[in-house]
């Protein structure tokens, strides 16, 4: 088993004639998908609000939140993520998986369409 990457285009929601393309890390113990900030600011995306956060390695810290244009496998959403450093790794967490309606399949390291639900 093991990580995986997908690669996701990024751009403004209400700007979207400039795209960047990169590969975020899959982890579905991330609530919130992480952008670095130098591809926030490349693409004109300004923090609404910061969120309190606690990394892998125990730290807590306020990361601002921004609404940015996701497009894995030609389907493209609006959902908040989280800005970090200019050197973070991209991460695709919980709310932009569950967005899409994508779960994770980590031994074909693929994502796979599933049914939402309203209980």
């Amino acid at each position: 088993m093991g990580t995986f990457s997908v690669r996701v285009t990024l751009s403004h929601p209400e700007q979207r004639a400039s795209l960047l393309s990169l590969d975020f890390l899959v982890d579905t113990g991330a609530t919130w998908s992480l952008i670095p900030a130098d591809a926030a600011s490349s693409l004109g995306l300004v923090a609404i609000e910061t969120r309190p956060v606690r990394t892998a390695d125990g730290r807590r810290l306020e990361l601002p939140l921004v609404e940015a244009r996701f497009t894995i496998d030609g389907r493209s959403l609006t959902t908040p993520c989280l800005i970090g450093t200019a050197d973070a790794q991209p991460l695709l967490g919980a709310v932009t998986l569950e967005a899409f309606g994508f779960a994770a399949d980590p031994v074909q390291k693929i994502l796979v369409p599933v049914t939402g639900l309203l209980l």
